[in-house]
């Protein structure tokens, strides 16, 4: 009886570890690298300061984020990573059921967080730019930089 009772608990056991199984394949966290054109701006997620560009967060995957990337002189760059389902879904239909559905959502294991790199490319303040197919880029200027040359102006038609 005794070994039966001890054969039960370790396949009980062997089973529950099986639950949760995106939580033990891609883990409850997701390194996300963050980087900015030009490097050495401030990150913050959620409010929290992570420190300059480039770098790599280590961020729950169960909550969605919000990332602020500033610096001097540059027009601030804000973007939110959200939780989409991962495909280890899976693999808990078929080896954990119901209770591995329930713990990875629990622990966020179930998802994964877009994009997994964040690439900003800040602007001068004061200027915008506009862009057709990445091959023509026009910049409007508010306040034009003293260094720049003039190579032509536009004039109304009237």
């Amino acid at each position: 009886m005794f070994k039966q009772l001890m054969c039960l608990g370790v396949l009980l056991g062997f089973v529950t570890s099986l639950t949760g199984c995106a939580s033990i394949m891609h883990g409850t966290s997701q390194e996300v690298g963050i980087s900015s054109a030009p490097t050495g701006a401030s990150v913050s997620i959620n409010g929290v300061d992570y420190g300059k560009t480039p770098l790599v967060a280590k961020l729950k995957r169960k909550d969605n984020h919000v990332i602020k990337i500033e610096l001097a002189g540059y027009e601030p760059y804000e973007t939110t990573l959200t939780r989409k389902v991962s495909g280890w879904v899976w693999g808990n239909i078929v080896f954990g059921g119901l209770i591995g559905l329930v713990v990875d959502a629990m622990t966020g294991g179930i998802y994964k967080l877009t994009p997994e790199q964040v690439e900003a490319a800040l602007t001068k303040q004061g200027m915008a730019f506009l862009s057709k197919d990445d091959t023509l880029c026009v910049a409007v200027v508010l306040k034009p930089d003293p260094s720049w040359e003039k190579i032509g102006s536009l004039k109304r038609k009237i």
